[in-house]
C-alpha cells in the first residue's frame, strides 16, 4: 500500500536543493539602499510585502499589525509609526540616538520637564530657593526615561526580549524614584498662588484631591503593591503582553504604564510630597519609616522570584519573541533567560537608593524637630518642658529637706 505524503514530505520536496545561506547572503546583498539616509533595508522575518524600489521603504508585518522598518541611523531613519531594527544588536547601535517616529512618551516627559523648569524659575523671582537637590533628581529622572526612548534600545526592545527588560525596570523602578525624590507636587504647591479667592482656586482644588477617599485608596500600602506586583505577573503571565506589543500605541501605552505604576508605588514609598498618606487620619497616617521600609521588602522576594522563575524557564514566557530576526543567531530562551536575570538583579539599585534616601529624610526630620524644640524652650513657649524641669527641681528640695 502506497504511504499517503504528509506536510514533512511536501516541504522537504519543495525545498530540496535550495541553499538557504546562499539565499540569505544574497538577499542582503540585493538589498535596497536609501541615499538620502545611507540605511539599508534587509528583509525581516515579518516582512510580507516587496520592498518599493524607488524609496527603500518595506512593510514590516507584526503579529497583529503591519509595521514599517529601517536600519539604525539618524531620526530621519524612521518611516513609520514604529521602528525596528534590522542588523545585530551591538553597544553603539543600541544606544545610538533613534526616537520613534511618533515618540509619545518622550513628548511627554520632556513638557513635564519644561513645566518644572518653569515652576523653578518662578519661585527664584519670588526670592525663593529650591533645593538644587530635588531639580537634579528631576533631570535624572528625565535623563533615564529618555535614555531607553529616544535610543535605538527602544528599537531593540521590540526583538529581544532581554533589552526589552532593561526598558522595563528602567521606567518602572529607576526612573520613577528620581522623579518622585524630585518633589514635583510640592513645588506645584509653592508655586500656585494662596487665597480664598479666584487666585487660588487651583490650589485649593489640588489640595482637595490629595484628600479625596479615591486618592487614599489608590495611595493605600496595599494597592499601590499589587499594582506593581502585577506590572510583572500580569503582564507577562497574561496574553496582555503579545495584544500590547502588537500595536505601536499599544507599545507606548505599556511604556507609559510602567512609568505611571513605578511613580505611584516609589511616591509613597519616599513620602518627599504631600500626599494623602502624609495627611491624618485620626491619629496615625500610612507615612512612616517603618511603613517605607515594609513596603520594600514586601514587594523584593516577588521581584526575585519572578526573575529566578524566568531565568529557570524552559518554555518561552510569551510568543512575541518567539521568532528570532534571521542572521542575529539569538535564542529566543537563552534571550528570555538573560532578561530574567536583568529583572532580579536590577531591584538592588533602586532599593539603595530609596535606602538613602529615607535615612537622609529622618536624619534631617529628626534635626528640624530638635531645632524647634529647642526654639521653643528659648522663648519659654514649651510649657510641658518647663513643668518638668519644675517637677525635678521639686523632687530634689524635698530630697534635701528630709537630708
Amino acid at each position: 500500500m502506497r504511504r499517503q505524503a504528509t506536510f514533512a514530505d511536501l516541504f522537504e520536496e519543495s525545498t530540496r536543493g535550495i541553499d538557504f545561506e546562499s539565499e540569505a547572503r544574497d538577499a542582503r546583498k540585493h538589498s535596497q539602499v536609501d541615499p538620502a539616509r545611507g540605511n539599508e533595508v534587509v528583509p525581516s522575518r515579518w516582512q510580507t510585502t516587496p520592498i518599493d524600489e524607488t524609496n527603500g521603504q518595506g512593510d514590516l508585518e507584526m503579529p497583529w499589525q503591519a509595521m514599517p522598518i529601517s536600519a539604525v541611523g539618524g531620526p530621519g531613519a524612521a518611516t513609520g509609526p514604529m521602528w525596528m531594527p534590522s542588523a545585530p544588536p551591538t553597544v553603539e547601535r543600541v544606544l545610538a540616538w533613534h526616537p520613534q517616529p511618533i515618540p509619545v512618551l518622550p513628548l511627554i516627559i520632556l513638557i513635564l520637564l519644561l513645566l518644572y523648569g518653569s515652576c523653578v524659575i518662578v519661585l527664584h523671582r519670588r526670592g525663593i530657593r529650591w533645593p538644587i537637590s530635588r531639580s537634579i533628581f528631576w533631570l535624572a529622572g528625565v535623563a533615564s526615561v529618555l535614555m531607553v526612548t529616544v535610543t535605538a534600545l527602544d528599537g531593540y526592545g521590540m526583538e529581544l526580549f532581554s533589552v526589552h527588560m532593561i526598558q522595563h525596570m528602567v521606567l518602572n523602578m529607576l526612573s520613577p524614584v528620581f522623579l518622585a525624590l524630585g518633589a514635583p507636587v510640592t513645588l506645584l504647591l509653592y508655586v500656585l498662588p494662596v487665597g480664598s479667592g479666584r487666585q487660588g482656586r487651583i490650589r485649593r482644588g489640588l489640595l482637595r484631591l490629595l484628600r479625596t477617599r479615591g486618592m487614599a485608596i489608590l495611595m493605600h500600602p496595599a494597592v499601590t503593591f499589587v499594582l506593581f506586583i502585577m506590572s510583572l505577573y500580569g503582564l507577562y503571565y497574561t496574553p496582555a503582553f503579545d495584544y500590547l506589543m502588537g500595536t505601536g500605541w499599544g507599545h507606548n501605552l505599556m511604556l507609559l504604564l510602567f512609568l505611571l505604576i513605578g511613580f505611584i508605588y516609589f511616591w509613597g514609598v519616599l513620602g518627599v510630597d504631600p500626599s494623602p498618606r502624609t495627611y491624618r487620619r485620626g491619629h496615625h497616617t500610612l507615612s512612616g519609616p517603618v511603613m517605607s521600609v515594609l513596603e520594600l521588602a514586601a514587594t523584593a522576594p516577588f521581584h526575585a522570584f519572578f526573575g529566578v522563575v524566568v531565568m529557570m524557564s524552559t518554555t518561552l514566557l510569551v510568543r512575541f519573541y518567539s521568532m528570532p530576526m534571521p542572521g542575529w543567531q539569538v535564542s529566543p530562551l537563552a534571550d528570555q533567560a538573560t532578561g530574567g536575570g536583568i529583572a532580579w538583579s536590577f531591584m538592588e539599585l533602586p532599593t539603595l537608593l530609596v535606602l538613602i534616601a529615607l535615612v537622609m529624610k529622618w536624619q534631617k526630620s529628626d534635626e528640624r524637630r530638635t531645632r524647634a524644640a529647642e526654639r521653643r524652650q528659648v522663648r519659654g513657649g514649651d510649657t510641658g518642658l518647663a513643668a518638668y524641669n519644675a517637677y525635678l527641681q521639686t523632687l530634689n528640695s524635698a530630697d534635701m529637706a528630709q537630708h
